[in-house]
């Protein structure tokens, strides 16, 4: 029999679930009896660990910029500053291949423009603190400029895996650079 997982530990198996669950069906077609099942919890639970479905996507949408922000470190760390462009790149393939981690930023901006029509502004600002950490992290890592165009690469990166071109489509050509 395996030892009972502490609060904390079954918080952030919550969390990988919710990743998940609201990659694959956005903030407001997830239902958190989705991902209790998914962790193996019941829903009361669930609203122990957290106290509604709202803190739990901003708990996911916080972790998926955290894996971003973790990879692009470690991936620096490893070569010289003049090959950080191509290491955070590859570093950034690696993770796509993670298909929710994708859909999971692009269901972050979703719920940002979909909360930007209600009363939640914090909903929003804080998935925007969390792409800006995103972005304060590559702006470390490499030149402002190469910065912003990496960024850039990324975003038409997610919309080709989104719209699920395959990697040898010709437009992957127009995101990795020669």
């Amino acid at each position: 029999m395996s030892p009972r997982m502490s609060a904390e530990e079954r918080r952030e198996s919550v969390v990988d679930a919710a990743v998940t669950e609201f990659a694959r069906g956005g903030y407001q077609g997830t239902s958190t009896e989705a991902i209790a099942q998914r962790v193996g919890v019941s829903q009361p639970y669930l609203f122990r660990l957290f106290p509604n479905k709202r803190a739990i996507f901003l708990a996911a949408s916080v972790r998926c910029a955290a894996k971003l922000r973790e990879a692009f470190v470690d991936a620096a760390e490893k070569v010289p500053p003049a090959e950080r462009k191509d290491a955070l790149g590859v570093a950034y393939m690696q993770l796509i291949a993670d298909t929710d981690l994708v859909m999971m930023q692009m269901q972050m901006q979703v719920a940002v423009y979909q909360t930007a029509l209600t009363s939640d502004p914090e909903f929003g600002e804080t998935i925007r603190r969390a792409w800006t950490g995103v972005f304060d992290t590559v702006r470390l890592l490499l030149p402002e400029d190469e910065a912003a165009a990496f960024m850039a690469e990324g975003m038409l990166i997610n919309a080709m895996t989104a719209l699920s071109y395959p990697p040898g489509h010709r437009l992957w050509t127009c995101a990795l650079p020669p």
